[in-house]
């Protein structure tokens, strides 16, 4: 008996191409080396990725990991091929929720998943990654890419992203939280990654393409809807180092309104002073183009902060000067109070 191939189908001919996935690895090697901290044991290439917590400092750790994406701002970033930043948002998006549990963060992983591996683009995205990564201190370890053919149209993709981190027994935030701390607003550097999908229909509504000039700022639409989230990581952590940090907020999607309760003991609340910071134009445009109200602005987008840190009242001095050697903007945004909820004075916009 002979046996003969009649049709040669390969792994390529059905879509996917092993070797773009592993020149991708070879491309981005460089990328993740950067990211090494103190604790990485392997490269990249191995089934699993391995951590010596030991070796990062720790004595008694306690774990803690947070994963998310980066919504429909990538549909922005697919349809004017801007790729450089996106990667950015997706690592903040994960460690800046982690360092809300007092964690730092150690070590990411991506999962990029898309119909055809265009080589230059996802190569672009990881670099992104990376870049986040390294601002935050915290390595990129490993992650997945996949190629799926007739899952996604020509030149979508997906981005998720799992972040660990770790802080010694008994450090967790929120803590202590009481009536009379105040809260510390920290400026955020525009939508960041929430909102998007109203924001594309403002978009739509205004009839400007992503090419036009944006109304609000320098640039395209486009480029200035895709600033990347600002990374809040090194700044929080050294405002908990400084002491006196009861609990801390990432202001994401929910807003203010619904982000502030989360960290708040039930019958506690907070009164926000609206009045206490300029708000970005970017927001100014996308409530008057669209007639977005008030209410709906502060449950739906950052409003322009992106971070707050609940502080005791005796130690505010203290940790803004700690926050504001790290870059950050601060803004002294309200107190917790007695009476539960969240209540606001003075007016957004």
């Amino acid at each position: 008996m002979t046996s003969e191939t009649k049709n040669g189908l390969t792994y390529a001919d059905a879509g996917v191409d092993i070797d773009a996935g592993n020149a991708l690895i070879d491309r981005i090697k460089p990328a993740a080396a950067r990211t090494k901290r103190s604790g990485v044991m392997d490269g990249l290439g191995g089934f699993g990725a391995l951590f010596d917590l030991k070796a990062a400092g720790y004595s008694d750790p306690i774990l803690v990991g947070a994963t998310d994406g980066v919504g429909t701002k990538l549909r922005i970033a697919i349809d004017t091929g801007n790729y450089d930043t996106i990667g950015i948002d997706l690592v903040a998006m994960c460690v800046n929720d982690l360092v809300c549990q007092g964690a730092e963060p150690l070590f990411f992983l991506d999962y990029f998943a898309t119909g055809k591996l265009e080589l230059n683009a996802a190569t672009t995205i990881i670099e992104g990654i990376a870049e986040g990564c390294a601002q935050s201190g915290c390595a990129l370890i490993g992650g997945e890419t996949a190629e799926m053919p007739g899952m996604y149209s020509e030149g979508d993709f997906d981005l998720a992203g799992f972040a660990v981190g770790a802080m010694e027994r008994g450090a967790s935030l929120p803590d202590g939280v009481q009536e009379g701390d105040v809260l510390l607003g920290l400026a955020s550097s525009g939508v960041h990654s929430n909102g998007y999908s109203l924001v594309r229909k403002v978009v739509e509504m205004s009839g400007l393409e992503w090419s036009a000039n944006a109304p609000f700022s320098d640039g395209t639409l486009g480029q200035a809807l895709l600033a990347p989230t600002r990374l809040y990581v090194k700044s929080a952590l050294a405002a908990i180092r400084s002491g006196g940090v009861h609990a801390l907020a990432h202001i994401t999607g929910g807003g203010l309104t619904e982000n502030l309760p989360r960290v708040l003991p039930e019958n506690l609340g907070v009164q926000i002073d609206l009045n206490a910071w300029q708000v970005p134009p970017v927001f100014r445009w996308l409530s008057e183009t669209a007639g977005i109200p008030e209410g709906e602005m502060l449950k739906t987008f950052n409003s322009g902060i992106g971070m707050v840190v609940v502080v005791a009242a005796d130690q505010v001095a203290s940790v803004t000067q700690a926050l504001e050697s790290e870059g950050e903007t601060v803004l002294r945004v309200g107190e917790v109070t007695a009476k539960s909820g969240v209540h606001y004075t003075g007016a957004l916009l």
